[in-house]
């Protein structure tokens, strides 16, 4: 029996779990510090709120013992208990005193006062009563520095309960204030930080997805923010740089794999693409192309009299007037040497190549100038074929328009000649 396998910890086809995002966890962190910021400031504020209420509470209770001890001298002297008990509610119901008693030099009771009980809430008028207040305050009376008695006041925490609850209303407000405050002050500066990210993650999501070097990074409000985005603006300079040198380059290196390098027309394999194409566009569309391979006829004289410079420029010159015969969708190229083709497509009547290469016989008459200041003539001699008439395939025809051109050159030089027709069942 095999041994049971321990539980994978995620399968590989699950989606990885969502990572919290930057502003998220900022929000988070600035409001946890406002929160225990706003919490300890609330404490502290009680606690000393409670503390200074508390001293406060004793003092003045202190101060109406006095004030009874010194009114309640009278009566006590002379143990009148009824002027005594008169005396001391008068007193103490216009104070926060919740229980006052008189006592005699003996120590035995002589009048005593308690305020009616009106709390809903028993419980925590105890709970107040000892958070509030220090307990009863004992004040000797004197008569002629001779105690006579002593009073006991014991304080009413009810209008200290309405003045704390009210200062609480008040603290609670205040912190809501400063918690909003500061959430307002968070979210301003986490605006200032998180939106240069945004900015950079957007530039750089923008710059390897679509190869967008010309996005750059708009000027931030913070200085090591703005800083860094200056600096990814400078490699996005030099990425931007080198990205249009590379392209440059390729166009470059496109251009000298499908051109000739010395003519700046079309070279052999390129040519050979071009003619693919436009065999098939001209069966689909039921039209002709033609192609005209052209040969001069003294290249080899030329080079032999004047150097290969003079034969250079003799090659570019025959260029530039075969391209200049040339309809605007048609092609030239140097197929090697001093032998050229030219690809004449989308033809209603094979007569318009005929016509093409009489243009280019009357062009080749005119004078070439060789760098030293000497003008040379070069003929050449063209062979013609015709797609579908001479040739089907593409081989064919520039095979076809080969041989007529060597026939042309047999003949007499400086013309054009025609192939021969195709056999009606051949597939060259």
């Amino acid at each position: 029996m095999n041994p049971p396998r321990p539980p994978s910890q995620s399968s590989p086809s699950s989606p990885p779990p969502a990572r919290p995002t930057l502003y998220g966890t900022l929000r988070r962190i600035h409001l946890s510090v406002a929160l225990i910021a706003v919490c300890t400031a609330g404490i502290s504020l009680t606690a000393l709120g409670l503390t200074a209420l508390r001293v406060y509470a004793d003092h003045n209770l202190r101060l109406v013992a006095r004030s009874i001890a010194y009114t309640l001298e009278a009566p006590v002297v002379f143990r009148d208990a009824a002027a005594a008990a008169e005396t001391l509610s008068v007193i103490a119901a216009s104070e926060d005193v919740a229980v006052a008693t008189v006592f005699d030099r003996d120590q035995q009771p002589l009048a005593a006062w308690q305020r009616p009980t009106t709390a809903r809430f028993p419980a925590l008028h105890r709970v107040a009563s000892e958070l509030l207040t220090s307990g009863p305050v004992m004040q000797p009376i004197y008569h002629e520095s001779q105690k006579v008695g002593s009073v006991q006041v014991a304080g009413d925490p009810i209008a200290l309960l309405h003045f704390l609850a009210q200062g609480t209303l008040g603290l609670l407000a205040c912190l809501l204030l400063t918690a909003v405050g500061a959430h307002y002050m968070s979210s301003r500066m986490l605006v200032h930080i998180i939106d240069p990210v945004r900015n950079l993650m957007r530039v750089a999501h923008a710059v390897r997805s679509e190869r967008a070097f010309g996005q750059r990074m708009p000027p931030a409000r913070i200085a090591e923010l703005n800083a860094l985005g200056e600096d990814f603006n400078g490699l996005l300079d030099e990425l931007e740089a080198w990205q249009n040198q590379l392209q440059h380059e390729n166009r470059s290196l496109a251009h000298r794999a499908t051109h000739d390098g010395l003519t700046g027309l079309l070279n052999r394999a390129a040519f050979e693409e071009a003619l693919e194409h436009a065999m098939r566009t001209a069966s689909a569309r039921n039209q002709h192309i033609a192609v005209l391979y052209l040969d001069s006829d003294d290249f080899k004289g030329i080079n032999d009299r004047y150097g290969h410079a003079a034969g250079d420029a003799v090659l570019i010159g025959i260029a530039q007037r075969i391209r200049g015969c040339l309809r605007e969708n048609d092609a030239v190229a140097r197929l090697g040497g001093d032998e050229f083709a030219v690809l004449a497509s989308g033809l209603r009547d094979p007569d318009d190549a005929v016509q093409i290469a009489e243009h280019i016989l009357h062009a080749m008459e005119a004078p070439i100038r060789l760098p030293g200041g000497t003008d040379i003539t070069a003929p050449m001699s063209i062979g013609l074929a015709i797609y579908p008439l001479h040739a089907r395939t593409a081989k064919g025809l520039l095979h076809a328009a080969d041989v007529a051109m060597y026939g042309a050159k047999r003949h007499s030089g400086a013309t054009w000649r025609s192939a021969e027709p195709a056999p009606p069942d051949a597939t060259v």
